[in-house]
Order: C-alpha cells, then sequence, then structure tokens
C-alpha cells in the first residue's frame, strides 16, 4: 500500500465503505455516529502529553496532523514505553507533581495502572457513545483495537493442523516464536493467568519455552514465520496484515483460538488526567471519522467506533470469538512478569 501524509488525510480520508453485516449487527443501536475533524472544537492553549511508544510512528503522524490543523495549540509530548510512563504517572502523583494533561497507552494494562490510582478523569457520555458497548469505560477512552493471533507459515501448516485452544498448542509438535518481552505478549499472559490460573499458566510457558524461539518484538516473530524459521507465533494481529501488505506473497495466514487469550481483544487507549476541557476535546479528535480511518487503513488496527472500515485482510469480527475479560484487569502485571521469571522464560 502506497503511504500517505495524515495531513493530507485529514481533509480526504472519509469513511471506507460499509460495515460487512454481520460486523454491523455487533454495534448497539445506541452508538453515536462518527464525528468528522471539522466539526470539533478548536484546540487552543497548551497541553502535555505522555505518549506510550509504539507503531512505528503512525501515532507520531496523528499527532503532528491534529497540532496543523489547531495552530493555536501548543503540544508538549513526553515519549516512552507505556508502562514505564504509567508508573511516571503514578509516582509523579505520590510526590505531588503533575505534568501531564493526557496519557496515551499502546497498551489497556499500563492504562489500568493509571485508572486504578485514581488519576484518570471520567469520560462525557458523548465521547463514550461513539464507542461499542464492550469498550466503554468510565474513564478511559480505547482508541484502537488489536486481536492476538497465531501467524502461521502456510507452505509448512494449513490452518486445520492449528489447534483452536491456545493451551493445547503447548501439547502439539509446532515450532513457536514469541517475543516474551513484548509488552502485548506480557498482556496476553496476564489474561491467561486469569482465566487459567497461575499453576496452568506456568506449565504452559514451560512447555511453551522447550520448542519456541525468541525474537526481540513480535514483527520480528511474523518476519520468521514467514522465512520458514518457524511453524506458528504469538502476535497481534497487525504485523501480518503490515508484513503482507507490503509483500502480498508472503507465506503467511492467521488462525485464531477459541474463547481464550490466545484470541484476547486488547486496545490502545487515551485517559485525561485534567479538568480542562480542551484535553477531552483533545481526546474526540482520535475518535473522529479520519483518524480512526487513518489508523485502520494504516496501522491496520481495528476502529471502535461506528462505521468505520476494519482493516484490509482481518477475517470478521463475528467469526473471532474472544474472552470475556475487562480489560482493566490486565493492568497488575507484577504477578506475571514474577510468573514469566519464575518459569524461565524472562
Amino acid at each position: 500500500m502506497k503511504r500517505r501524509t495524515f495531513i493530507q488525510g485529514l481533509a480526504a480520508l472519509g469513511v471506507a465503505g460499509a460495515l460487512p453485516l454481520p460486523f454491523a449487527r455487533a454495534f448497539a443501536s445506541d452508538i453515536a455516529n462518527p464525528v468528522s475533524v471539522d466539526s470539533l472544537p478548536k484546540l487552543q492553549g497548551a497541553l502535555t502529553l505522555y505518549l506510550g511508544r509504539g507503531e512505528g510512528g503512525l501515532y507520531e503522524n496523528v499527532l503532528q496532523a491534529i497540532q496543523k490543523k489547531n495552530p493555536d495549540l501548543s503540544l508538549s509530548i513526553r515519549r516512552g514505553p507505556t508502562a514505564a510512563l504509567a508508573n511516571t504517572l503514578v509516582a509523579e502523583a505520590k510526590a505531588g507533581v503533575k505534568r501531564a494533561d493526557l496519557f496515551w497507552a499502546v497498551d489497556s494494562g499500563a492504562i489500568g495502572l493509571v485508572t486504578d490510582a485514581g488519576l484518570a478523569q471520567p469520560i462525557p457520555a458523548d465521547l463514550s457513545a461513539q464507542l461499542q458497548p464492550q469498550f466503554r469505560y468510565p474513564q478511559w477512552a480505547p482508541v484502537t483495537g488489536r486481536i492476538r493471533t497465531l501467524p502461521f507459515n502456510t507452505q509448512r501448516l494449513s490452518k486445520a493442523q492449528i489447534p483452536t485452544s491456545i493451551m493445547d498448542i503447548a501439547d502439539s509438535d509446532l515450532s513457536i516464536g514469541w517475543a516474551p518481552a513484548y509488552a502485548s505478549f506480557q498482556s496476553f499472559v496476564t489474561a491467561m493467568r486469569l482465566l487459567e490460573g497461575d499453576d496452568k499458566t506456568a506449565k504452559w510457558l514451560k512447555k511453551i519455552k522447550k520448542r519456541a524461539k525468541t525474537y526481540a518484538g513480535e514483527l520480528g516473530v511474523v518476519m520468521g514465520v514467514e522465512r520458514g524459521e518457524v511453524d506458528i507465533g504469538f502476535a497481534n494481529h497487525y504485523y501480518t496484515l503490515r508484513l503482507k501488505a507490503g509483500k502480498p506473497n508472503a507465506k503467511l495466514d492467521l488462525a485464531f483460538t477459541n474463547q481464550d487469550a490466545g484470541c484476547l481483544v486488547n486496545a490502545s487507549g487515551i485517559l485525561s488526567l485534567s479538568d480542562n476541557p480542551v484535553a477531552t476535546n483533545f481526546m474526540r479528535y482520535l475518535l473522529s471519522t479520519e483518524v480512526q480511518s487513518y489508523l485502520a487503513n494504516e496501522a491496520y488496527e481495528i476502529p471502535l467506533v461506528n462505521g468505520i472500515k476494519q482493516p484490509e485482510g482481518l477475517p470478521r469480527i463475528a467469526s473471532i470469538s474472544p474472552p470475556k475479560i475487562d480489560l482493566t484487569q490486565l493492568a497488575d502485571l507484577r504477578p506475571t512478569i514474577d510468573l514469566m521469571r519464575n518459569s524461565g522464560v524472562l
């Protein structure tokens, strides 16, 4: 796909077609229509945003476009790993220091850490109403979704050969690629702990470790799968879709498990740490038609507002069966890290 600049996209992007009917039915009738940036209040004054690193600079493109459209906005950005910034916000609050107005995190677990500390402001009802009901939270707004998947090499396997239970993967003879130090993988393990318990999760990790090849990140996992270094991998869906967009003949496809941590739907999200209405209005831009379309088209993330087409190459969401779990429950990573270390994974 030829990459566009988002500055042009703010003016040019629109809703990219109707949703497939099964996906459309997933939206309740009380979901508000998406809002164009042209109808949003102008942003004026100073804001400080803590931005979790991720998505290859695409979030930076969004921020640059918002600033270009709002020349009277003075936006200061502190960048860093999402989990580290969440810990910083909590530490600053304990010290009586307040530097940030907004926190945009690439992982909901980090958001949970901040909301559990009582630092987030309530989300206005009209903003929350734009989101699918299952992604409505009182103190933060999910921006885009991502699904845990099993990318697999199509020359080595067929989809039918892949277990539909994440727990059964540990007892298969498949070779596996993983990135255990990666934040999304650790959130996935946290979900497994919540759903299966610590003992089963520890046994699963130890079994997988015997046949797993470790990569620095999940893009590396997907590339390793495509090269045939391993049969399958554990990764968020968009890494596979991005690779296939640049290499249409890639020996790569996606498989999904069923109602377990292996197909967890997680989300990036934003919260306000300030009662400044400009901070809340900034959040509205991230749920706008233009930003949601851009992140779906360029980052292959899943739009969570009504009327935006899902990324090309992703199966209908209605055909996937994620587990029911409150994403803010993924906040406490310490037991997960301890479990992974005790299992010899980290």
